[in-house]
């Protein structure tokens, strides 16, 4: 009776990371569209502003997804021993989605004129809207995550990201307004649920529950958020701290080096990223075979990162030039520091979930705190322009690791000591 269990629960692993891999497939090949449609019909310049937006949006998204992480490691199949925890995390929805909208809008007065000087708060209404729709999306992909309901949440990445391309495309049939594009890139949120909630209800109501009360659930957000934060700064942040440490710099350039970095660094970071809360699932459920599976799945990251890199330094400069013909082209030993720099970063989104899984979020919070600090610190420090990027794009994730790899060598000197 046990093989046929066995058996049925590898078909399910494999279906569920094969419908997140072609769901973020379609997602990355939908938001390169978006980036190569946005500079290309409105210059580099005009897409510097774009990209800080973009940037800023995703930064705090990318903190959010902490929300994400916390939910799927805390969600379990329902089965009547939790019964005063289940429906949490719909509460925790509305809750922390109102509370993201007010932070948003009353601490707009302090950084709106820095980060968007020209549009000001034309661009904060879309920003607060979008990033309290995302807390919906967070809490449900996460339970989704929780009890293993992939379809629905390939449903959900899948029609986001096409919803997002198909309002930009629209978007620029008219106007080159970034507004406009702000409102077109943040109203694929709420619209997703709003559609897909028909087909996906049945998938999660009632079928799921919470290991931890609405107390516990939120300490341990709060330190899943700062780990978030902490990744957002490192990948969708970057640029827009990028473009705040570089205010004497032409905008061509910054904005050269922000379409450089999101085009060059995506397609590593972007799967590795996806995959975070499946990752802490699958650690949290497989621990018999928890470090086979860590070191094969770092070497997987690192050596595509190589192979990639290769491939960057030869042709890269060549595609850019035909992806943007007229424009200045980066050359190929910087394309291939970059994809170096998005394997790293996938090294730490692998570490990072085999950490939360254990259910060390200290350590978790601390790993990605100490490389992003490391990234801030290294985009001030007093080198040209190039150098200070490329020191930050390393030198973070380097550190980052570091933190994570003294954690998990411990641990396994305490495994083997309790085996002995």
């Amino acid at each position: 009776m046990t093989q046929p269990t066995r058996e049925g629960r590898g078909i399910a692993r494999l279906s569920g990371v094969s419908l997140i891999l072609v769901a973020t497939v379609i997602a990355g090949i939908a938001a390169y569209v978006v980036t190569w449609l946005v500079p290309h019909r409105i210059g580099l310049a005009s897409y510097a502003l774009f990209a800080v937006f973009w940037a800023f949006l995703y930064l705090v998204v990318g903190t959010l997804s902490g929300i994400q992480q916390e939910v799927a490691r805390a969600t379990r199949a329902r089965d009547g021993r939790l019964v005063g925890r289940v429906g949490r995390a719909g509460s925790f929805a509305v809750v922390a989605a109102l509370s993201v909208f007010t932070i948003v809008v009353l601490s707009a007065p302090v950084w709106v004129q820095a980060i968007f000087p020209t549009d000001g708060w034309s661009l904060v209404w879309p920003l607060a809207a979008g990033t309290a729709s995302y807390v919906f999306v967070a809490v449900l992909g996460g339970a989704f995550y929780g009890i293993a309901q992939w379809l629905s949440l390939a449903l959900m990445m899948t029609v986001d990201a096409l919803l997002r391309l198909l309002a930009v495309g629209i978007a620029l049939a008219f106007t080159s307004d970034v507004v406009v594009l702000a409102w077109a890139v943040v109203l694929p949120f709420p619209a997703t649920i709003a559609l897909l909630w028909l087909f996906i209800r049945k998938s999660i109501r009632g079928r799921s529950e919470l290991d931890v009360g609405y107390g516990a659930l939120s300490w341990n957000v709060a330190r899943t958020i700062l780990a978030a934060a902490s990744t957002s700064a490192m990948v969708s942040g970057f640029p827009l701290l990028l473009g705040l440490t570089a205010p004497n710099e032409p905008r061509a350039t910054v904005g050269l080096f922000i379409l450089s970095i999101t085009l060059t660094r995506a397609p590593l970071i972007v799967i590795a990223m996806s995959m975070q809360s499946y990752l802490v699932v699958t650690f949290r459920a497989r621990t018999a075979s928890f470090w086979r599976n860590f070191l094969r799945l770092q070497a997987l990251v690192m050596g595509a990162g190589i192979v990639l890199a290769a491939v960057g330094w030869v042709i890269g400069p060549a595609v850019f030039g035909v992806l943007f013909p007229g424009e200045p082209r980066p050359e190929g030993w910087f394309i291939a520091v970059l994809v170096m720099s998005s394997a790293l970063v996938g090294g730490l989104f692998v570490a990072g979930p085999a950490v939360l899984a254990r259910s060390q979020h200290f350590i978790y919070a601390s790993g990605w705190t100490v490389a992003a600090s490391v990234t801030v610190v290294s985009l001030v420090l007093p080198l040209d322009f190039t150098a200070r990027t490329v020191t930050a794009l390393l030198a973070g994730p380097i550190a980052g690791a570091a933190v994570f790899a003294v954690y998990l060598s411990m641990a396994v000197r305490r495994e083997r000591v309790a085996a002995d």
